[in-house]
């Protein structure tokens, strides 16, 4: 299992969200909130692939972040 957490003054919670709907068919994703970070934990088969859709998940919620600001 891998988690991932996603700061609140840099990611909006709408492209956390966005992101999470785009890759659960790759792998078991949930999402817990704490006080300052979204934590999303990544289940999957094997070790690799839980890698691979954690990496990508996180640079999709980064470029949803982005483009949502007007920044790209």
């Amino acid at each position: 299992m891998r988690e991932l957490r996603f700061h609140r003054t840099l990611y909006r919670g709408e492209s956390v969200d966005e992101a999470i709907k785009t890759f659960d068919r790759y792998a078991t994703l949930s999402r817990d909130e704490e006080d300052d970070y979204w934590v999303v934990r990544v289940e999957s088969g094997t070790a690799a692939r839980e890698r691979r859709v954690a990496d990508e998940l996180s640079n999709f919620a980064l470029g949803l972040t982005i483009r949502s600001r007007g920044g790209a």
